[in-house]
């Protein structure tokens, strides 16, 4: 695969936008591994190499374990997540996959019981922050480093 195009020399005024965002979701008070998973679910919910080989590697440097970073993608099948982080992939599914049947009530009120209403919020900008990201990296065939000896 070719990366097709370098969106930051192509906008970057715009993307300088992004980038704060990124900063304002980052100090946002939501936990730092939680974002991490968050962020890693929602690449692998669209496919996002990039993205998913960032976060990836991002919460393994940040002390998370390999082995829950390996089943974010079966968390439903997991015991190692706690309610919170079950909550939050439930809503990270639903808001990425908003398309297909929106947000239920079950889902919202199970949210609620693991996060404020603020903390919803910024939940859910972090998670469409991510959709922002995975969406430029996939369309524009971002490529993930590639170690040469590995590389196919």
């Amino acid at each position: 695969m070719k990366a097709r195009l370098n969106f930051y020399a192509e906008a970057p005024q715009l993307m300088n936008s992004v980038m704060t965002l990124k900063k304002a979701v980052d100090e946002c008070g939501l936990e730092k591994g939680l974002l991490h998973l968050v962020n890693l679910r929602t690449s692998q919910i669209n496919g996002c190499s990039y993205c998913v080989d960032m976060h990836s590697r991002e919460a393994r440097e940040d002390g998370e374990s390999e082995q829950r970073v390996f089943l974010v993608s079966a968390w439903k099948e997991s015991p190692l997540y706690t309610d919170r982080e079950r909550a939050a992939f439930a809503w990270v599914e639903a808001v990425t996959r908003i398309a297909d049947a929106g947000v239920s009530d079950e889902i919202y009120e199970k949210a609620l019981k693991h996060f404020t209403k603020e903390e919803l919020v910024k939940l859910t900008v972090a998670i469409s922050l991510m959709n922002t990201w995975n969406r430029l990296c996939v369309s524009f065939h971002a490529i993930h480093p590639v170690s040469a000896a590995k590389a196919a």
